[in-house]
C-alpha cells in the first residue's frame, strides 16, 4: 500500500467521499477527487488509483438509478466513446508525469468552464439537434476526458441537457454509461501501469467513504442547492488548476 502522512489520508478519504457525492448526482464534486489525487499520486498516475474507486461508486448508483436510464441514449455514446478511450490511452502512453501535468490542468480549466456555461445559459445547449454528429463529438469528448483525467461528468451533462434528459433520468443514463466505460478503461489502466496491487489494497481501505459519500449526495440532494455547491467547488477547481499550471 502507498504510504501516506496523516493530511494525506485526510485528502485521500475527502476525495473518496466526493466520489461517492458525485455518483449521487451531485456531479460538481467529480472535479474533487480528481485533483485531490492528481496533487497525492501525480496528474498521470492518480487516474489509475482512482479508477476502482468510480467503479465501487458507479454499481452504487446503478443500483438506486438503474431504472431511470434511457438506453437509447447511452447506445448512441458508447461507440464514439470507447474510440476516445482508445486514442487517449496512447497519448498517455507517450507522456511523461510532468508533461501530463499542465495537460490535466488545463483539462479542469476547460471543465469548469463548461460548468459555469452550463449554468448561465442552460437554454443554449438545449437548442443543440438532435443529431448523430453531435452524440458523436461529444461521445469522443466524453471517452478522452474519461481516461485521461476520470473527468467526463461535464461533457455527459452537457449532452443530457442538449437532448433534455429530466434530472433522473440524466442521473440513471449516467450511471450506466459511465459504469460500462469504466470497465472499458480497466485493461488500458492496467497495461499502462497505472493500476497496481499496492493501490488496490488503497481502494479497499477507500470503498467505506465512497458509500459514505453517496448517503450524503442523497441527503443533500434533497436539503441544499446543487448550484451553490457547484459554483463553490468551481472556484476551487479554478484555483487548483492554475496551480497545476504552475500560474502561483
Amino acid at each position: 500500500m502507498p504510504h501516506l502522512s496523516h493530511v494525506q489520508w485526510i485528502a485521500a478519504i475527502v476525495a473518496s467521499i466526493g466520489v461517492g457525492i458525485s455518483k449521487a448526482g451531485f456531479s460538481g464534486f467529480s472535479l474533487l477527487h480528481v485533483l485531490i489525487f492528481a496533487w497525492l499520486f501525480g496528474a498521470r498516475g492518480s487516474t489509475g488509483v482512482v479508477l476502482p474507486l468510480l467503479i465501487f461508486g458507479d454499481l452504487s448508483a446503478v443500483r438506486t438509478f438503474h431504472t431511470h436510464a434511457q438506453w437509447r441514449y447511452i447506445r448512441r455514446m458508447l461507440p464514439p466513446a470507447c474510440i476516445g478511450v482508445v486514442v487517449a490511452a496512447w497519448f498517455m502512453s507517450r507522456l511523461s508525469d510532468a508533461a501530463y501535468k499542465p495537460i490535466l490542468g488545463w483539462m479542469i480549466l476547460g471543465l469548469a468552464a463548461l460548468h459555469l456555461l452550463r449554468s448561465a445559459r442552460p437554454n443554449w445547449f438545449g437548442n443543440v439537434p438532435h443529431s448523430v454528429g453531435f452524440a458523436w463529438t461529444m461521445g469522443l469528448l466524453a471517452g478522452a476526458m474519461t481516461m485521461m483525467a476520470n473527468a467526463a461528468g461535464p461533457i455527459f451533462a452537457l449532452y443530457a441537457l442538449a437532448i433534455g434528459l429530466p434530472k433522473f433520468e440524466l442521473v440513471g443514463t449516467g450511471a450506466w454509461f459511465f459504469f460500462i466505460m469504466n470497465l472499458i478503461k480497466v485493461p488500458f489502466s492496467i497495461g499502462l501501469g497505472l493500476i497496481q496491487v499496492p493501490t488496490l489494497f488503497l481502494n479497499l481501505v477507500l470503498l467505506p467513504p465512497i458509500l459514505l459519500g453517496v448517503m450524503v449526495g442523497r441527503w443533500l440532494t434533497r436539503i441544499v442547492p446543487q448550484e451553490l455547491f457547484n459554483r463553490l467547488l468551481l472556484m476551487f477547481a479554478g484555483i487548483a488548476a492554475l496551480r497545476l499550471l504552475g500560474l502561483f
